[in-house]
């Protein structure tokens, strides 16, 4: 039985708010790292963990979820997935140790392991294979909200109150999500959906952009898992402007991410390659005019701009060249995502004790810049002869709006 429209418009607001959660309750850290390693009575490098974990957690279980799940009903797993977001986010709000935290953060990353590779090929099921660039953006822009607004929100909020409470907001919302997915999201077998098959499937790509994802991202965080002591300790702003200045990074990458949505469609490799050689220039720029407040300013907007943009871009990309089924090649671009915060993360921490916070952006930017050059490389490739998938789409997969 066909689902209405309203409903499948209500599933996809409640998915793009799952995402909004799942990305904010990921990155929430950093903007409270000093509150997190004060409250707990841990250094700070060892605060930035909580993120390597995380990344490190969701880059190791994301395959073998994915394929484990691949017949799974994505009501069923995605319900799933949402009970253990609010349960582990929960007792984030109740820690009163940093083993405690750092065990919830893990089990709220073992859900996310498996978020992120069912949440696109689910989404565009829901409508024609028309709108798949737009349903894309649409998550990619909520996804995109947790840096313009849930981690500075987050942040100010754990500033005025304690770094637990919005932990609990984003509890709340979670549980909204789980409600609406659990009663509306249709009972389908996943391969149903046309979203489940690459368009043009070619593995020497899909290799192309994993690889793009992982070492983009390393660089990303290399540098701005500790963007507070950079923005404190270097560029002179007072730690209360550590939310206004993130909310400048988030708002640019919701920009970002709107902007480059717009030519997914007609310029998907140029889109990626135009993201990440941006972000290069940002990152490298942050490492050498750290002492200017005014350049650090414009160049953050430009990084969160660049960065933002560079997942959904490659999602796009996997929707186009899964050699398999799409929900795979998600999970191994989310685990090379995942890769890239953990080591970039664990590259920063590093870096911070013989250096300070200049030196994870100057190598952040030397590492975005060899994704620049791994993109180059496809222009090399010739095209690939179209090859017939070993499982078909049944044309009821398609749904009318």
């Amino acid at each position: 039985m066909r689902s209405t429209l309203w409903s499948r418009v209500t599933v996809l607001a409640a998915l793009a708010l799952s995402a909004f959660v799942f990305n904010t309750t990921e990155n929430l850290p950093i903007g409270l790292l000093s509150l997190i390693s004060a409250d707990l009575d841990v250094s700070l490098p060892s605060a930035g963990f909580l993120v390597t974990g995380y990344g490190l957690t969701v880059a190791l279980l994301s395959l073998p979820l994915a394929y484990a799940t691949r017949r799974m009903p994505r009501r069923h797993v995605l319900s799933g997935l949402l009970a253990v977001l609010v349960v582990s986010t929960l007792a984030s709000v109740l820690v009163r140790s940093y083993p405690i935290l750092f065990g919830a953060r893990v089990t709220t990353a073992i859900a996310q392991a498996l978020f992120w590779a069912v949440l696109g090929p689910t989404a565009v099921g829901l409508f024609s294979p028309e709108r798949r660039g737009r349903v894309i953006a649409v998550m990619s822009v909520c996804g995109s909200l947790a840096t313009v607004l849930g981690v500075p929100a987050g942040t100010w909020l754990g500033q005025h109150s304690r770094w637990q409470v919005p932990f609990f907001v984003l509890s709340v919302l979670a549980l909204v999500s789980l409600v609406v997915v659990a009663t509306l999201l249709p009972t389908t077998r996943p391969e149903e959906s046309h979203g489940a098959f690459g368009s043009h499937p070619d593995g020497r790509r899909f290799a192309i952009v994993i690889a793009t994802t992982a070492l983009s991202v390393t660089g990303m965080f290399a540098g701005f898992t500790y963007i507070t002591d950079f923005l404190t300790d270097l560029s002179g702003f007072a730690e209360h402007t550590v939310g206004v200045m993130l909310f400048v990074f988030g708002a640019a990458g919701t920009a970002g991410v709107v902007g480059v949505g717009s030519l997914l469609d007609r310029m998907p490799r140029g889109s990626l390659f135009l993201t990440v050689g941006v972000q290069a220039v940002a990152l490298l720029g942050l490492g050498l005019l750290a002492r200017n407040q005014v350049a650090v300013v414009i160049l953050l907007a430009v990084l969160g701009g660049s960065a933002a943009p560079v997942f959904m871009a490659t999602q796009a990309q996997i929707l186009r060249v899964a050699p398999g089924r799409t929900e795979i090649g998600f999970a191994a671009n989310s685990a090379a995502f995942n890769i890239g915060v953990a080591l970039g993360a664990l590259v920063g921490g590093v870096l911070l004790g013989p250096f300070d916070a200049r030196a994870g952006f100057l190598i952040g930017g030397a590492l975005t810049v060899a994704s620049v050059l791994i993109l180059l490389l496809e222009l090399l490739l010739p095209a690939a002869e179209r090859q017939p998938s070993d499982e078909k789409v049944p044309e009821a997969a398609v749904l009318a709006d």
